[in-house]
C-alpha cells in the first residue's frame, strides 16, 4: 500500500504543479502521514505549503478554528469537525486545496455510531468544502494507511477540477 501512496502523491504533486495549485493538510488520526507522503516526492515544496497535526482536540480549536460547540456537542470525529479542519487548514496555510482527516484508528475509541475504523476526510477547495465518511477495516496501521490512500485520492480528484 505504501507504493500506492507514493504513486498517488507523485501524481498529485505533478498535477498541482501543472495547475498552479497549492496543498495543505490537517491531520488527526494519521499523525502527519499524508504530509510525509507528499514531502517524500522530490519537488513537493513547489506546491505543498504545510500541515497541521491536530491530534489534540484543543489544537483543532485553537489552531484550525474548529468551533468549540462542534467539539462539545458532536465530538472531534464527525462531518462538521472534518469540514472545519479542512477549511481551517486552507485558511491558516493559505493554500488552494486542503484535506483533513479525523477518525478512530483503534484499537480503542469509537462509538456505536462511529466504531473503530470510521474516518471522516474533508476536502476544502475554492468551490467549497466536502466531507466523506469511510469505514476501514484492519489494525491501526492498516486503517491509517487506507486513510492516506483515500485522502490523496480525494485531493487528486479535487485538483483535477480546481484552478487557482
Amino acid at each position: 500500500m505504501a507504493d500506492v501512496c507514493l504513486e498517488l502523491a507523485k501524481d498529485l504533486i505533478s498535477l498541482c504543479r501543472e495547475k498552479h495549485l497549492t496543498l495543505g493538510t490537517a491531520e488527526s488520526c494519521t499523525g502527519g502521514m499524508i504530509a510525509a507522503r507528499l514531502t517524500s516526492v522530490p519537488g513537493a515544496s513547489e506546491v505543498f505549503r504545510g500541515g497541521v497535526v491536530s491530534y489534540a482536540t484543543a489544537v483543532k480549536h485553537d489552531v484550525l478554528g474548529v468551533p468549540q460547540h462542534i467539539l462539545d456537542e458532536q465530538g472531534p470525529v464527525c462531518t462538521d469537525c472534518a469540514a472545519a479542519m479542512a477549511d481551517g487548514a486552507r485558511r491558516v496555510l493559505r493554500c488552494s486545496l486542503a484535506c483533513s482527516v479525523t477518525g478512530f484508528a483503534g484499537p480503542g475509541g469509537g462509538t456505536e455510531k462511529d466504531p473503530v475504523g470510521v474516518v471522516y476526510i474533508g476536502i476544502a477547495a475554492p468551490g467549497g468544502t466536502s466531507v466523506k465518511r469511510f469505514i476501514f477495516e484492519g489494525n491501526r496501521e492498516n486503517i491509517r494507511l487506507q486513510t492516506v490512500v483515500q485522502a490523496l485520492s480525494l485531493l487528486l480528484m479535487a485538483s483535477s477540477v480546481s484552478a487557482e
